[in-house]
């Protein structure tokens, strides 16, 4: 659990970074996304006392995101903010960023905003046998 404070939506952005550095998983859009769940959860999911979940697992070759806060009433909506609004930007960039996303309403008062990303499955490193066929 985190606090729903822009500390605790930073600090989630720099654990999901270290856990998929550690699962060798390339982590910049995963990084962004979670860094746009967690501000939102902190700025729109908070109420005070509460915190908000940070959860990353793979699943074969998908990345799931999952940001739980204890603001069940307040749905995202996606939205083109004004061209000279300085925020409003959150799921837009989660939207190009993720291959999918949606929002789960949990027991009342939760939601959980997810995300998932599909990894790239490796080319098969060269053997190196010089092996050409002929």
């Amino acid at each position: 659990m985190l606090s729903s404070t822009p500390r605790g939506a930073r600090l989630a952005r720099l654990l999901a970074a270290d856990q998929l550095r550690s699962w060798g998983i390339p982590s910049e859009s995963a990084t962004h996304i979670v860094a746009e769940l967690a501000a939102n959860a902190a700025t729109h999911g908070r109420l005070p006392g509460r915190s908000f979940r940070l959860t990353l697992y793979v699943v074969g070759h998908t990345l799931r995101i999952e940001v739980a806060d204890t603001r069940g009433d307040r749905l995202p909506e996606l939205q083109v903010p004004d061209a000279h609004a300085e925020s409003g930007r959150g799921l837009l960039i989660v939207d190009a960023l993720a291959d999918r996303w949606d929002v789960a309403e949990g027991p009342f008062p939760r939601k959980t905003i997810w995300a998932e990303l599909c990894l790239q499955t490796p080319e098969p490193a060269p053997t190196g046998s010089g092996d050409t066929g002929g």
